[in-house]
């Protein structure tokens, strides 16, 4: 199961983006406008009015830094895609993954014959796993870190993994926006919307305008007939 936890964020966020737009069109400086009072509504009109006009510069301010679990190097190896964030990934050469877990498909977990064939193979990569690091342990000029990156090519795709994540605001947006397509795969979509659920608690005042791009361009770039805004007629 898929776990997400907010380890922490830019404190006062809404302010930030606020005075960072604001010094776009002042000519004094935006530590005054941030450390002015501000009513909290006007500040919410400002953000929305931002996001309405594309003007997203300034949501680039703020940043939140996830802890993610539970989920397999295939939702991995998309998510470091978005190329404009930080990553750290639990280790294959560094962490022994003996015992490594997976994370099965819905399609083969409810199928019976494929989740046999699933979990045998599996079983099979897992002693081989093994078996291969005993041969190369026998050598003992090699370090554990040298025997762990060689035999880990044996490892599934579907072996859990943990990373931690940090985006800005406005990454977050372009983020769920794709990831919140229809057409995403599905385990990554289930992270964007665990992720967009967190981001929602500490700033709904950006975090209520995303959604997959269907819904940001009020219509589907994708040409999915399953998605709700594909002309029907």
């Amino acid at each position: 199961m898929i776990k997400v936890k907010l380890l922490t964020y830019s404190k006062k966020a809404e302010k930030i983006i606020y005075s960072a737009a604001r010094q776009c069109y002042s000519k004094g400086s935006s530590y005054k406008i941030y450390k002015s009072k501000i009513d909290k509504e006007k500040i919410k009109r400002f953000i929305a009015h931002l996001i309405e006009k594309r003007h997203l510069s300034p949501l680039e301010h703020v940043s939140f830094t996830f802890l993610i679990e539970g989920i397999s190097r295939v939702c991995t190896h998309q998510l470091v895609r978005h190329r404009i964030a930080s990553y750290s990934q639990q280790s294959q050469r560094y962490v022994d993954l003996e015992d490594f877990k997976i994370i099965v498909p819905p399609l083969i977990e409810k199928n019976k014959e494929a989740k046999k064939i699933f979990f045998q193979t599996i079983e099979y990569l897992r002693e081989q796993y093994k078996l291969l690091k005993e041969i190369l342990a026998k050598d003992k000029k090699l370090t554990k870190e040298e025997i762990n990156q060689d035999i880990r090519f044996l490892l599934p795709q579907a072996t859990e993994t943990k990373i931690v994540v940090t985006m800005n605001a406005r990454q977050l947006l372009h983020f769920f926006s794709e990831r919140l397509c229809l057409r995403a795969q599905w385990e990554i979509r289930n992270l964007a919307n665990l992720i967009l659920k967190e981001c929602r608690k500490v700033l709904p005042e950006v975090f209520n305008f995303a959604g997959p791009k269907c819904k940001v361009l009020k219509y589907c770039p994708e040409k999915n007939t399953k998605c709700p805004l594909y002309p029907k007629s």
